[in-house]
């Protein structure tokens, strides 16, 4: 197993304000989130220079930051399951979604039944940027989950058609 380099991540409270999370970008620039005392969450770019310069602030809803975490996080995860299971010819990982109006939306993961009738396996799911790893079949999904699924590609595209269609 490959391990990555960790990133080190500054915190910085900032008084009367929140806290600033921050990494430094390969380029130079730096990255961060700041949480607002009130809940609100921004996305910022700063200087390398002077981090205290901020090049650029997104606010973001807390469904937006969790929608992010879960475009960011998801293919990370999917990239290292990947990266463990290619030594094993047939066996695939891909990331699937419960779209609004899915039948599943509301329901476990008992209710898909895609391991008997796919044999996939998930192995994961992201919802508003945390891992829930290993579900349970009690395990209720929501529209926006990223499933994380393990199994051979044809069981892949079957389970991809049953959380569309049912």
């Amino acid at each position: 197993m490959r391990y990555r380099e960790l990133v080190n991540v500054d915190v910085t409270p900032l008084p009367g304000i929140g806290v600033r999370k921050d990494f430094a970008l390969n380029s130079g620039r730096r990255v961060g989130v700041v949480t607002h005392r009130d809940g609100t969450i921004e996305l910022i770019v700063s200087k390398s220079e002077d981090p205290d310069a901020c090049l650029a602030s997104l606010p973001l809803t807390t469904e937006e930051a969790g929608t992010l975490a879960n475009l960011l996080g998801a293919p990370q995860l999917v990239a290292q399951l990947t990266e463990e299971h290619r030594e094993l010819p047939g066996i695939s990982t891909r990331q699937l979604t419960i779209k609004s109006g899915s039948p599943f939306d509301g329901h476990t993961l008992a209710d898909t039944a895609l391991r008997t009738r796919t044999g996939v396996s998930v192995v994961a799911v992201m919802r508003a940027g945390q891992i829930n790893p290993s579900p349970t079949p009690e395990f209720l999904f929501t529209a926006g989950d990223v499933l994380v699924v393990v199994g051979t590609s044809d069981g892949l595209d079957e389970a991809a058609k049953i959380l569309k269609q049912g």
